[in-house]
């Protein structure tokens, strides 16, 4: 069976997930959390990063290149437009969410205030925190608002990676309590909340809630 490397509550190892479960594939998941990783990973991972994906005796990693994989391999249902122009749309929404939100929401607010605390025994630095969240997510929240407009969805006219990809951060987002401004982005607020509701985002978030519950 497919297996899955990495910590399920990151925003990376989230979107590769949907996409199997939007795609009804059976996999397992093996909890690799990305610090101090062992060379076996390495040899799966050479950069020591999650996900990575072990597929009889194929193995890949990064989340972007194993979603492709399974687009490719698992084509029903689609999940990356078949228009040329629409699915490069996919793609780069999905490469604003990987790097940009993931960097801010991520790196500077989820990990300092979620992460550093449990595995790592550090305080955040509220401080720094309050300024990503006042200063550097505002422009990247408008940005999703503007292009999205009176769409459901980002690319393609139907759900698809751009979607799944820029939701996904946004729970880490939530659990490091911190929600979009829906007076200030009603149309992305929307969006988030109707792609969380789905049902493959559905077990998943249920499976974070019970894992941070465990830590707590």
């Amino acid at each position: 069976m497919l297996t899955i490397l990495g910590a399920s509550a990151s925003p990376f190892v989230r979107k590769v997930r949907v996409v199997l479960e939007e795609k009804g594939v059976p996999y397992d998941v093996d909890p690799v959390i990305p610090f101090n990783v062992s060379d076996e990973f390495k040899k799966i991972s050479p950069l020591g990063k999650i996900p990575a994906m072990r597929d009889g005796d194929k193995t890949i990693s990064d989340s972007s290149v194993i979603s492709a994989y399974l687009e490719r391999t698992h084509p029903t249902p689609p999940l990356y437009p078949s228009d040329a122009f629409e699915y490069a749309r996919a793609l780069w929404f999905e490469e604003y969410s990987d790097f940009a939100l993931v960097s801010v929401i991520g790196g500077k607010i989820f990990f300092p205030r979620v992460i550093a605390p449990i595995f790592l025994n550090q305080k955040p630095n509220e401080a720094e925190v309050q300024k990503a969240i006042d200063e550097e997510l505002p422009p990247l929240l408008s940005y999703l608002e503007e292009q999205l407009g009176e769409k459901k969805f980002f690319a393609g006219g139907a759900f698809s990676i751009a979607d799944i990809a820029v939701a996904s951060p946004f729970a880490n987002l939530s659990y490091a309590g911190v929600s979009i401004d829906a007076a200030r982005f009603p149309k992305l607020a929307r969006h988030v909340a109707a792609t969380h509701e789905r049902p493959s985002f559905q077990k998943l978030l249920a499976e974070d809630k019970a894992a941070f519950a465990a830590t707590a």
